[in-house]
């Protein structure tokens, strides 16, 4: 598998290509994701549109990266998943704790949503979460 990090806007975008199977690939992922976060990216989107398979370490990878992004505050976006890795995602019960897009374009217009309010806003941020589960099933 090959990876490969660019920014759209403020927005880290991994691309991936290949079989995401067991090996080098999940940890090497999970680095990354990590040190994005550590460098301030708040906003992550995991584009699948070269991935046509994923295995248990993908999975991992993925759970990994939810909880280090959310641990830094910020939203994460699975992109571009062909019915098979989403598949796979909706029989683990996965896709119930990610945002799902279409393509890249969708996931910014989703990150654009979800901004954090501005400083010193009162207002309560809801959690956009609870939205894409209302809508996983219309996206598989």
């Amino acid at each position: 598998m090959t990876i490969s990090v660019r920014f759209n806007e403020d927005t880290a975008v991994l691309s991936l290509n290949g079989r995401f199977l067991a090996g080098a690939d999940g940890p090497y992922l999970r680095q990354k994701v990590k040190d994005l976060v550590a460098a301030g990216s708040k906003k992550v989107i995991i584009d699948f549109a070269e991935v046509p398979y994923i295995d248990s370490t993908g999975l991992g990878f993925l759970a990994g990266a939810r909880v280090t992004v959310h641990n830094g505050n910020g939203q994460i976006i699975l992109a571009n998943l062909n019915p098979h890795v989403m598949k796979i995602l909706n029989d683990v019960n996965l896709t119930q704790f990610f945002m799902v897009a279409k393509t890249e374009a969708d996931a910014m217009d989703l990150l654009k949503q979800f901004a954090p309010p501005a400083a010193g806003s009162q207002s309560a941020q809801s959690d956009p979460h609870e939205k894409k589960n209302s809508s996983a099933a219309s996206e598989a």
